[in-house]
């Protein structure tokens, strides 16, 4: 939401920073035409495109719940979980990279930078940390931030996908920003317990560690990698968290507002 206004805003400011030359009324009419369709966002065939693929991710991700509930079901527990779902998680997980290509080549007006961030973090655990470390495939850790996850995922892509056909229930959207402050602290939650219980294993066995001497004079520990990236939550986490608090207020209040108006 706040990379579309940024977007717009700056269009703005382009086409205003054109008329002050005194070109005349037909200048200043094609710079606002020029802004206006700067402000459209993305043209029929890429917005085809994302609806296709927000569909199919929601799907997706659809489809890890019911395995969940279902082996859940079958088993009556809730121990090791994640092999009736390790196929399907890795493969939307991965998907998702694409929304980093979607936002490098402009279809979708948000920042490459915390998109990629964002992104690459899940895709880091989901392989790099999970799937590597097997023995951590049966912490409760893992199941805590499948379940942040899925049903986070299950709600944004239904939101980009309803967002883009211009026809986004309310409910759907009080979820997207709402649901966050249980789901987020959850799912943060589930990762660094998991990364805290891969580190023994991967100091043990010395995984995607590289050690001198080597031809290329360099080394590489990636325990203390690890050890990093659990601080790194530290600053990060509590900005992004209250920064989706304030878009809550500023998004369900607008909303509000809209509503007695009508």
């Amino acid at each position: 939401m706040a990379a579309s206004s940024s977007s717009s805003s700056s269009s703005s400011r382009r086409a205003d920073n054109g008329l002050g030359g005194g070109g005349g009324q037909q200048q200043q009419q094609q710079q606002q035409t020029a802004g206006s369709r700067r402000r459209k966002g993305p043209g029929a065939l890429a917005t085809a495109y994302l609806v296709l693929y927000n569909v199919v991710m929601t799907a997706g991700w659809l489809v890890i719940a019911v395995g969940l509930v279902r082996a859940y079901i079958a088993k009556g527990s809730y121990h090791n979980l994640y092999y009736s779902i390790e196929k399907p998680l890795k493969f939307f997980q991965t998907g998702a990279l694409l929304e980093i290509l979607h936002c490098a080549i402009g279809i979708v007006p948000s920042s490459v930078v915390l998109t990629a961030f964002q992104v690459m973090s899940r895709v880091f655990l989901t392989w790099a940390v999970t799937h590597s470390v097997k023995e951590v495939q049966t912490e409760d850790s893992v199941l805590l931030f499948v379940i942040a996850w899925t049903v986070t995922e299950i709600i944004r892509y239904s939101f980009y996908t309803f967002s883009l056909l211009n026809h986004l229930p309310y409910l759907i959207k009080w979820a997207r920003y709402t649901l966050f402050i249980v789901l987020y602290p959850m799912g943060v939650s589930g990762e660094l317990l998991t990364i805290y219980a891969a580190l023994p294993y991967v100091r043990q066995s010395g995984l995607y560690s590289i050690s001198l001497p080597n031809k290329y004079n360099f080394s590489f520990d990636y325990y203390t990698f690890l050890i990093l990236t659990m601080i790194s939550y530290i600053p990060i986490f509590p900005q992004l968290y209250f920064h989706m608090l304030h878009q809550r207020r500023k998004v369900l209040s607008l909303t509000e507002e809209h509503k007695k108006s009508e």
